[in-house]
This record gives structure tokens, C-alpha cells and sequence, in this order.
């Protein structure tokens, strides 16, 4: 087996390798469990990721705390998934998302993926959640939230979530980019009562 290694157009603390089996993902996974490092996996190429930054992990934990509000405040359940590996061999992908969600019940694959995007480049993220069939995914990127919804070619962007569809993703933003989380959140909340 020939494995090649690329970097271009990747961030530092990247590796993109191609040409790696399923059996060759796994034997990563054992290998660098104790690093940090997370995997994505996609038709042969595996994009390998340093571990998360304080540049990725503030943004997300703030940004899904000020959605998990939301949905308590509006009695919608839900089961916060965390960043649980999901894809199969069968589908030829894998991903762990920054943060996933079921609404409504537990489910095998989330209804909402929240990506989280301080780099990118590589491996096509939406073509991983296509196959897994996850209906809607968020990227967060620079305070603005895109908002992709699963059709029957692909994903399409829109402009507000059909899971949630009476979220103001523009208040979202606003409070997501403060720059002190715990005063985010409690003036989040105050907009909800």
C-alpha cells in the first residue's frame, strides 16, 4: 500500500493522506488516541487535524450554549451528541463533528451537525454528513453561521434553519462573536424571555 501526504492548501498542524484504507483508519485511530489529533475520512483520503485550539473550542462551547438555551427555552428536546464519530466503512466516510444533536429523540445519526471553522481546506465535510444523512449542518465561521439543509442532491444553503425554523440565526451571531462568553449567554437569555 502506497499512502501519499499532502499539505497544500492545509493549515499548520494538518496532514492530508490519501490512498488509506478503512483498515488503515483504524489502526490511526489506535495509533494516535492518546495525541489529541482528530480524523476525517472520505473515498481513500484521511485528513488527520492537531488538537483543537482555544481559537476553535471558545467559539463552539459558547455558540452551542447559547443554541442548547434556546431549545430549553422553547421546550424543544433534544440529546446533544458532542462530537461522537459517526460514518461507516460501507460509506467510505467518517467525521466527527464539533457538536451534534437529535432533535426530538435519541437517533444513530444527528439531525444537526455544528462545524466550527478556524481552517479549512482538504476533504469535502458536506459529502461526509450527505452519506451519513444528516438533515442539517452549521458552520460557524468568523461569527457568521451558514446553514445547509439536506435535498435529495446534496445540500442546499439557506437562510435559516428548518429544524429551527423560528431561531434568529443573526441574534445567534451577534451573541456568539461577544467576546466575554458568560456575559453572551445571560444577555442571550434574557432575549428569550
Amino acid at each position: 500500500m502506497v499512502v501519499a501526504i499532502s499539505q497544500t492548501g492545509l493549515s499548520t498542524g494538518e496532514v492530508l493522506l490519501s490512498n488509506v484504507t478503512w483498515e488503515t483508519l483504524e489502526q490511526l485511530d489506535i495509533d494516535l488516541a492518546d495525541t489529541g489529533a482528530r480524523l476525517t475520512y472520505l473515498d481513500g483520503c484521511v485528513k488527520i487535524m492537531a488538537p483543537l485550539s482555544d481559537a476553535h473550542e471558545e467559539p463552539k462551547k459558547t455558540l452551542c450554549q447559547l443554541l442548547e438555551i434556546y431549545m430549553r427555552q422553547k421546550n424543544i428536546r433534544f440529546y446533544a451528541r458532542g462530537s461522537t464519530t459517526i460514518g461507516s466503512k460501507e460509506l467510505a466516510a467518517r467525521k466527527e463533528p464539533d457538536e451534534s444533536y437529535c432533535l426530538g429523540q435519541r437517533k444513530s445519526v444527528p439531525d444537526l451537525a455544528v462545524e466550527i471553522v478556524v481552517t479549512s481546506g482538504g476533504i469535502n465535510i458536506l459529502e461526509i454528513y450527505r452519506r451519513i444523512g444528516v438533515r442539517e449542518v452549521w458552520f460557524w465561521e468568523d461569527g457568521v453561521i451558514s446553514v445547509y439543509c439536506l435535498r435529495l442532491n446534496g445540500y442546499e444553503l439557506v437562510n435559516k434553519s428548518e429544524l429551527l425554523p423560528e431561531l434568529d440565526l443573526r441574534s445567534l451571531e451577534f451573541y456568539s462573536r461577544m467576546a466575554d462568553q458568560y456575559d453572551a449567554v445571560n444577555a442571550f437569555m434574557q432575549t428569550l424571555v
